[in-house]
């Protein structure tokens, strides 16, 4: 038996499921109409999209989007917010396009537009005959606003149902990101480029090789050693991380091999080194070309040997550790100036992987940005926001030389800084803005070499803080390389850094 026009409303709210309520609300008035066909379209930014239909050939509907720009029924009553009777034959709204590849046409559509509680229209139902001349619908004046009433009923509830429904995925979407904040690697990407070296950390894992990762800087070599060692048989053992040009090297070799009591002035007990420590696990050497001729020798050892000595000790302790290495150096050329033990790169480089930089995976940007968006939002419990298209666009665009780190940074800085939902093109800044290195307080910018200057107008701090700049950045932020060049000692080099406030960040 057929329902009656009134036991519509019942019939709509004794539904929960979204997908559920959205056919039964249209399958129901095309039922009352005693018509083939019906459809049901949601306002998206790019258009109308179809997100259900009934009848035949109705999966050729499903999923099908109306350019916003294109004339269109659809369009015509969401944006009017006002129902209306077609005929798609003599209709110049019609966009015939939607039945492309149908069998059989509409000859009349009675569309009505979905309104909110609050008036806004989001979206249109439309009612379709297919029999000749569209003789079937019931087009009197009674009928028609007694329809259009249930219509406005059902469209309230469909809203409420989709605005839901949007909130528990945004939630799920949340729940994940801050699952794998707490515990997983967040390795974001669906490019070839990121897929390729995602797989090879796959296949690394499950041997216990070494392996060298290289990459510019900001690429996410860490990141992807975490994901090695996360999923490798040494999951539930230590990883742990020593970054190599971050530390002087007088303290380096304690620091990975320990020491014993009385070893040196201030050794008053005994101390575990790093290789020690992660026994069972990872050790992840960052910046590894950056480590000195010396100590290369011992890492060596560690390797073929898988034994350590600890500084002032006699008796050599077997390890078990795997080491990945990192470096954005061109370790080859390292070799050949004799900075770097071919015996060592040897060693290291059994297992290579290569991380693109951002520039040959542009098409994750998009992706990249809602998650560190949704993250850092979540993280500090601040209130989510979106970015606008034209925003988008112009990251998309953009050259972040400090690759997925850079637009990190830059995401952070767009969270603190908009105060509104919606970041705008206009809110981003330009790199030279947003990562330029700033002069210390009492600095004027010095002219540049080969021009004439009066360097007595400058404190001897401010010449000393653009002197180290500039060579920093000539060494590409090579801390060993830039001492070398400067003629002084690692570690006299880097106490100036700090005590200057010169900082890669």
């Amino acid at each position: 038996m057929s329902p009656s026009i009134s036991d519509f409303p019942k019939a709509l709210f004794e539904v929960l499921d979204t997908d559920k309520l959205q056919r039964r609300f249209l399958e129901a008035l095309v039922e009352f109409q005693n018509v083939e066909r019906g459809s049901l379209w949601i306002k998206r930014p790019d258009g109308y999209q179809c997100i259900e239909a009934t009848g035949d050939e109705a999966d050729r509907l499903v999923g099908f989007v109306v350019p916003k720009g294109k004339p269109s029924i659809v369009g015509w009553v969401i944006e009017n917010g006002q129902m209306t009777i077609a005929e798609p034959g003599k209709d110049k709204r019609h966009f015939k396009e939607a039945e492309s590849g149908m069998d059989v046409k509409s000859t009349l559509i009675l569309c009505y537009p979905l309104v909110l509680k609050s008036g806004e229209v989001y979206g249109a139902v439309e009612i379709i005959d297919t029999a000749h001349a569209g003789s079937r619908l019931n087009l009197t004046k009674e009928y028609l606003e007694l329809l259009e009433e249930f219509v406005a009923i059902g469209s309230i509830a469909l809203g409420n149902a989709l605005a839901f429904a949007d909130q528990k995925k945004e939630t799920q979407k949340l729940k994940r990101i801050i699952g794998e904040f707490r515990g997983e690697t967040p390795l974001v990407g669906k490019s070839p480029a990121f897929r390729t070296a995602l797989e090879s950390a796959g296949n690394y894992a499950r041997t216990d090789f070494p392996v060298l990762v290289t990459g510019e800087s900001g690429t996410g070599k860490e990141l992807f050693a975490r994901e090695i060692h996360r999923l490798s048989s040494r999951k539930d053992k230590p990883f742990l991380v020593q970054n190599v040009s971050a530390i002087p090297d007088t303290l380096l070799e304690s620091e990975l091999f320990g020491y014993k009591k009385g070893a040196f002035t201030g050794a008053d007990r005994d101390k575990v080194g790093l290789f020690e420590a992660a026994h069972g696990g990872t050790v992840f050497l960052d910046e590894i070309g950056d480590m000195p001729l010396g100590l290369q020798a011992r890492i060596l050892r560690v390797l073929q040997e898988n034994e350590v000595k600890p500084l002032g000790g006699t008796q050599t302790r077997q390890v078990d550790v795997r080491v990945i290495a990192a470096t954005n150096r061109d370790l080859p050329r390292a070799i050949a100036d004799g900075t770097f033990r071919e015996d060592l790169f040897y060693r290291i480089n059994v297992l290579p992987l290569r991380l693109p930089a951002l520039r040959e995976r542009t098409e994750d940007i998009p992706e990249l940005l809602d998650y560190f968006l949704a993250r850092d939002a979540a993280r500090l419990g601040l209130p989510q926001k979106a970015f606008s298209a034209s925003a988008r666009r112009a990251l998309g665009q953009r050259p972040f030389k400090g690759n997925v780190r850079e637009l990190e940074n830059l995401v952070r800085f767009l969270l603190a800084t908009v105060p509104g939902e919606t970041i705008e093109a206009e809110d981003i800044p330009s790199p030279s803005e947003h990562g330029e290195a700033r002069p210390a307080p009492a600095a004027t910018p010095l002219a540049a070499p080969g021009l004439t200057h009066d360097l007595t107008a400058y404190t001897w701090e401010a010449l000393e803080h653009a002197y180290a700049l500039a060579l920093l950045e000539k060494c590409k932020w090579n801390v060993t390389k830039a001492a070398r060049a400067a003629g002084v000692n690692r570690s006299t080099f880097d106490s100036r850094l700090r005590k200057l406030g010169i900082t890669k960040e």
